[in-house]
C-alpha cells in the first residue's frame, strides 16, 4: 500500500485543522464542552499577512474596518430617524420661548391649511359615500317598493297572518289536541253559587217557579245563569263597598278601574319567559349579593307579574343587602306607598347621608311645606355645596326676600356655580344686580352666560346704547380663553330673540359673527348661509342682525341688499322695507334691481307718483337700461297711461332698441288690440334681429290667432325654425298649427324634424304622443313614449304623462314609484303622485305631496294650479288663505298652462290671483 509523502510532513504553521468548513472544536456526549480554543484574532491576521506576503499582495492593515465603519453608520442612522430624539447635535439644547412660538405658529398654519380643505374634502367624501351607497344598497332599500305595497294590506290581512313557530306536523297536531282539552265549569255550581248563603235563594224573576227541565240541570238556561253572575257580582261589591256601621264606601272607584286594567290574563308564553327570566335573577342575586341592578331587575319583574307585594319583599332585601346603593332605595321607595316610601327614605338617608337624590325624593314624600322645607334645610346641612339642594329650597320659599337671603348664602358656599349667581340676580335691583353680576363674573370669569345677562340687564335698564357689554364680553372671555364658537353664540341670540332681548340679540351678532374669520374665509356666503338659516328657524331678528352685520363689511354688494330686502319683505314692515330699499340704491345706484324693487312697492302702495319719481331717478343713475325704460312702460300701462307707455315705447326702441324692447312693444300692441301696428313693429324688428324666436313666434300668432290667416301664420313659423332651429316653442307652434288645421302628417314630420334638430329634448317627445293620443292612435303614442322614455329616462314630465294618460289605473301606483326612483325630485311628477292620491280619495297625503311638488319649484305655476283646484273642493279656509299668501309672495312665471294663461294679449291680469283661477279652468 503506497503511502502518501505529505502525510509524514509536518503540517503549516498556520494550518488550523477545519477552518476552511468552520469547525474549530468538537463536543462529544461524554466530554461537554469545546475541544480546543480556536485561534486568536492576532494568529489569524499574521496569517492573512503571510499569506498575502507569499502571493505578493499587500497586507490588509484595517482588518474588520469596513464592518465597523458600517456599524458606526448604523448607529448613527438610528439615532437620526426620530426627529424628537435630539441626542445628537441639539441635545445640549434648551427649549426657550422663541421654540414655544414657532411651534405655536406652525401650529396654526396645519390648522388653517386643514380648515381651508375641510370642505373640499367633506364634499368629496359624501360625493363617495353617496356613489358607493348607490353602487352597494342596503338590503332595506333593495325591498323599498315591497315595503311601500304592505300600506294595501287591511287590518284583516294583518290578523290573518300565520304565527311563528313549529310548523311540523306531529307538533301541531299536539297542540291542537292540547287546546281541545278543556274543563268548563259545571252549570249547577253557577246556580249554587247564586242560590247560597247570605244571597238570594231565588234568581228568577217574578217569583216563578223551577220547571223541571231546569230542576234536574238537562237542559241549560243561559239567561237565568247570566242574572245569576250579575247578582253575585253585585252582592259582592255592595259588601265590601258598604260599611256596616258608618255607610261610608272604602273603595276607591280610580284604584278599582285600574286594578281591573292590570288584572289581564297572561298566556303560556309569557308565563313561561317570567319564570325563566326569574330564575336567572334569583342566581344573579346569590351568586352576588351585593349587586344593586339585580334586585332591582328581580323587584321590576314581579311587578311585571302582578305581584307586587314579592316585589316589594325582594327590594327590602336589596336594601339590606347594598345600603349604599341609592338607586335601590329609590326602587324601594317607589314600589310602596307614601307612608311606607317615608319610612324607607328616613332608612336610606341614614345609611347614605351624602345622596342629593335620596334627599330630594324625601322632599318630594313630604305634603306639608313646612316638612319640606325642614327635610331640605337638614340635606344643606350635611351636603352645602349641592347645587340642586339649594335650587330646591328656594323653590319652596315664597316670599321673595326669604328666596333672595337663601341665594345669598348659596352663591358663598358654592361660588362656582353660575345658576345660583344668575337667580340671584333676577331677584335684585338693578343696581344691585349689578354688584351681583361682577361678584359672580370675578368669581366664574370663563361664564358667557353672566355676560349675557348682565347684557339683558343693561337693555330692560334702557342703557344697552351707552354701555357697550358684549365688546367687553368678547374681549374677557378672549383672554381667560373660553370664547364659545360663532354657531353657539348665534344661538345664544336666537335664544335672545325668543325671550323678548331684540337689542341684546344684535349686540351679539354685532360684536361676535366675525370671530376667527379671515378674509380668504368667503365671509360673505358663510354669513349669508347663517342668515338663511336663521330664518328657516322662524329667528328673523337674529337673521336681520346678520344682514346689517355682513352690509357694514360688504356695503356695496347687491346680493347682501337684495337678501335683507326680500327678508323685510316677508316677515317685516312696508317701513323697514321702504328705509332698507332707499339706503340699497344710495350704496349700490347701478343696480336696476333694487331701483325697480322699490319702484314697485311704492306702486303697490298706492303711491304712483313716487313710483314715477324712483324710476326718474334710476333713468339719471342708469341711462338707456332697458330694464328701467321696461318698468316704466308697466308702470303707466297697468295706470291706463296707454299714450304715454305708448311714447316710453318709442323712446326705448331708439335709445336702447334691443330685441326685448321691441318684443314687448309688440306685446304692448297686441294687448291694445292693434294687430296691424304690432304687426308692422314687429316686421321692423325682425330686420334688426331675425335670429329672436320670440318675435317670429309673436309674427306668427298675430296671423293665426288675431288675423285668422293660416297660410302667412305657416310661412312665419317655417321661417323662424330655420333662423333658429334649436328652438322649442317655435317647432311646438308649428307642429298645433299644423294639427288644429288637420294635417296630422304634417304635425309628425314637424315634430320628427325638431327631434333632429333638438335631440333628447322631453318637450317634443311628449308633444309627439300628444299628437298621436289626441288622434287616438294609443298603439303608436305607446310606442313613441317607449322610445322617449329610452332617451330622456329622467324626465319628469315623460313619465308623468305616459303614467296618467297610457297606463291602467290598477298600474299608476307601481308605475310611480318607479319613476320616483328614476328621476328624484321633479315638481311635475309630484303633481302626478298627488293626484293620484286624489283620484283614490287618500286627502291627506294627496295634500302632502302637493305642498312637496311647490317645495321643489316654487316657480311652476301648473303646480300652483293644481294645488288650488284640490283646494278649493277639500281645502279649508285657512289653507286657502294661507296658499293665496305665499303665491303672492312667490310669483311664478312658468309652466305649460300658467304660460299660457298669463301671456294671452286678449286678457289682463292684475296679480296672479286672477291668473291662478284662470289656470284652473284650463286644466285637463
Amino acid at each position: 500500500m503506497l503511502k502518501r509523502n505529505f502525510l509524514d510532513e509536518p503540517a503549516p504553521a498556520n494550518y488550523v485543522a477545519g477552518l476552511g468548513r468552520g469547525a474549530t472544536g468538537f463536543t462529544t456526549r461524554s466530554d461537554i464542552g469545546p475541544a480546543r480554543e480556536g485561534p486568536s484574532e492576532e494568529a489569524i491576521k499574521a496569517a492573512l499577512a503571510r499569506r498575502a506576503e507569499a502571493l505578493g499582495q499587500p497586507a490588509p492593515t484595517a482588518y474588520g474596518a469596513d464592518k465597523k465603519k458600517d456599524d458606526d453608520d448604523d448607529d448613527d442612522d438610528h439615532r437620526y430617524q426620530d426627529p424628537e430624539n435630539e441626542v445628537g447635535l441639539f441635545a445640549g439644547g434648551a427649549y426657550d420661548e422663541d421654540d414655544d412660538e414657532a411651534d405655536r405658529i406652525y401650529q396654526a398654519v396645519d390648522e388653517k391649511m386643514e380648515k381651508r380643505r375641510k370642505s373640499r374634502r367633506e364634499a368629496r367624501e359624501k360625493a363617495e359615500r353617496e356613489e358607493y351607497e348607490r353602487l352597494n344598497p342596503k338590503i332595506q332599500h333593495q325591498f323599498a317598493d315591497l315595503k311601500r305595497g304592505l300600506e294595501t294590506l287591511t287590518d284583516d290581512d294583518w290578523a290573518n297572518l300565520p304565527e311563528v313557530g313549529d310548523l311540523t306536523g306531529r307538533n301541531r297536531r299536539a297542540r291542537q289536541a292540547m287546546r281541545q282539552k278543556f274543563y268548563p265549569t259545571p252549570d249547577s255550581v253557577l246556580v249554587g253559587a247564586a242560590g247560597g248563603g247570605q244571597f238570594e235563594t231565588s234568581v228568577q224573576d217574578g217569583g216563578e217557579a223551577a220547571t223541571a227541565d231546569t230542576a234536574d240541570g238537562t237542559m241549560t238556561n243561559f239567561i237565568d245563569i247570566g242574572r245569576a253572575k250579575t247578582r253575585v257580582l253585585e252582592a259582592r261589591l255592595d259588601r265590601s263597598s258598604t260599611d256596616s256601621a258608618t255607610g261610608s264606601t272604602n273603595i276607591d272607584p280610580k284604584g278599582y278601574l285600574t286594578s281591573l286594567n292590570r288584572s289581564t290574563t297572561q298566556t303560556a308564553e309569557q308565563v313561561g319567559d317570567i319564570k325563566r327570566v326569574r330564575e336567572l335573577l334569583q342566581s344573579v342575586i346569590k351568586t352576588n349579593p351585593k349587586h344593586g341592578p339585580g334586585w332591582i331587575a328581580a323587584a321590576r319583574l314581579e311587578e311585571v307579574a302582578g305581584k307586587i307585594v314579592a316585589a316589594r319583599t325582594l327590594i327590602a332585601r336589596g336594601c339590606e343587602h347594598c345600603p349604599k346603593n341609592e338607586d335601590v332605595w329609590l326602587e324601594a321607595m317607589r314600589l310602596n306607598d307614601p307612608p311606607n316610601a317615608r319610612i324607607i327614605v328616613a332608612d336610606a338617608v341614614r345609611h347614605n347621608p351624602k345622596s342629593v337624590k335620596l334627599w330630594v325624593e324625601a322632599t318630594a314624600l313630604e305634603s306639608d311645606l313646612r316638612a319640606k322645607k325642614r327635610v331640605v334645610r337638614k340635606a344643606l346641612d350635611i351636603i352645602p355645596q349641592s347645587v340642586v339642594l339649594w335650587k330646591e329650597a328656594v323653590k319652596l320659599e315664597e316670599n321673595p326676600l326669604d328666596a333672595r337671603i337663601l341665594l345669598a348664602r348659596a352663591v358663598e358656599l358654592v361660588p362656582l356655580s353660575v345658576e345660583l349667581w344668575l337667580a340671584l340676580a333676577r331677584l335684585e335691583t338693578f343696581e344691585n344686580a349689578q354688584a351681583v353680576l361682577n361678584k359672580a363674573r370675578k368669581a366664574v370669569p370663563t361664564s358667557h352666560e353672566i355676560w349675557l345677562a348682565a347684557a339683558r340687564l343693561q337693555e330692560q335698564q334702557g342703557t344697552a346704547a351707552k354701555v357697550n357689554v358684549m365688546k367687553r364680553a368678547v374681549a374677557a372671555l378672549a383672554r381667560a380663553e373660553a370664547m364659545p364658537s360663532r354657531e353657539d353664540w348665534i344661538r345664544e341670540a336666537e335664544r335672545c330673540e325668543d325671550e323678548g332681548a331684540v337689542e341684546t340679540c344684535q349686540a351679539i351678532i354685532r360684536e361676535t359673527l366675525g370671530w376667527q374669520l379671515e378674509e380668504d374665509d368667503d365671509r360673505k356666503k358663510i354669513w349669508m348661509d347663517d342668515a338663511e338659516s336663521s330664518i328657516a328657524r322662524g329667528r328673523y331678528e337674529t337673521a336681520r342682525a346678520v344682514h346689517a352685520y355682513a352690509l357694514r363689511v360688504f356695503y356695496t354688494k347687491k346680493s347682501i341688499w337684495r337678501a335683507a330686502a326680500e327678508l323685510e319683505k316677508n316677515h317685516g314692515t312696508k317701513d323697514a322695507l321702504w328705509s332698507l330699499l332707499e339706503k340699497a340704491v344710495e350704496a349700490c345706484p347701478q343696480s336696476e334691481v333694487l331701483w325697480m324693487m322699490l319702484a314697485k312697492e311704492k306702486w303697490q302702495s298706492g303711491d304712483i307718483d313716487a313710483a314715477r319719481i324712483v324710476l326718474g331717478r334710476a333713468f339719471e343713475q342708469n341711462p338707456n337700461n332697458e330694464d328701467i325704460w321696461l318698468a316704466a312702460v308697466k308702470l303707466e300701462a297697468e295706470n291706463n297711461q296707454h299714450s304715454s307707455a305708448r311714447e316710453l315705447l318709442a323712446t326705448a326702441r331708439r335709445e336702447a332698441g334691443t330685441d326685448r324692447v321691441w318684443i314687448k312693444s309688440v306685446a304692448f300692441e297686441r294687448q291694445q288690440g292693434a294687430p296691424d301696428a304690432a304687426l308692422a313693429l314687429v316686421n321692423e324688428a325682425l330686420q334688426t334681429y331675425p335670429r329672436a324666436d320670440k318675435l317670429w313666434m309673436m309674427k306668427g300668432q298675430i296671423y293665426e290667432r288675431e288675423l285668422a290667416s293660416i297660410p302667412p301664420a305657416r310661412e312665419a313659423y317655417n321661417a323662424g325654425t330655420k333662423a333658429c332651429p334649436r328652438s322649442v316653442p317655435l317647432w311646438l307652434l308649428l307642429s298645433r298649427l299644423e294639427e288644429a288645421a288637420g294635417v296630422l302628417v304634417r304635425a309628425r314630420s314637424v315634430l320628427d324634424r325638431a327631434r333632429l334638430a333638438v335631440p333628447k329634448n322631453p318637450e317634443l317627445w311628449c308633444e309627439s304622443v300628444r299628437v298621436e293620443r289626441r288622434a287616438g292612435n294609443m298603439t303608436q303614442a305607446k310606442k313613441l313614449m317607449a322610445a322617449a322614455l329610452q332617451e330622456c329616462a329622467h324626465s319628469g314630465l315623460l313619465w308623468a304623462e305616459s303614467i296618467w294618460h297610457l297606463e291602467a289605473r290598477t298600474h299608476r301606483r307601481p308605475r310611480l314609484v318607479e319613476a320616483i326612483e328614476k328621476v328624484g325630485n321633479d315638481a311635475t311628477l309630484y303633481v302626478a303622485v298627488a293626484r293620484n292620491f286624489w283620484a283614490e280619495r287618500k286627502l291627506v297625503k294627496a295634500a302632502s305631496w302637493f305642498e312637496k311638488a311647490i317645495l321643489v319649484d316654487p316657480d311652476r305655476g301648473d303646480t300652483w294650479a293644481w294645488y288650488w283646484k284640490f283646494l278649493k273642493m277639500h281645502g279649508e279656509e285657512d289653507k286657502r288663505g294661507d296658499v293665496l299668501g305665499k303665491l303672492g309672495i312667490t310669483e311664478p312665471r312658468h309652466g305649460e298652462v300658467w304660460q299660457r294663461v298669463a301671456k294671452d294679449p286678449r286678457r289682463r291680469w292684475r296679480n296672479c290671483e286672477e291668473i291662478l283661477e284662470a289656470a284652473v279652468e284650463e286644466l285637463e
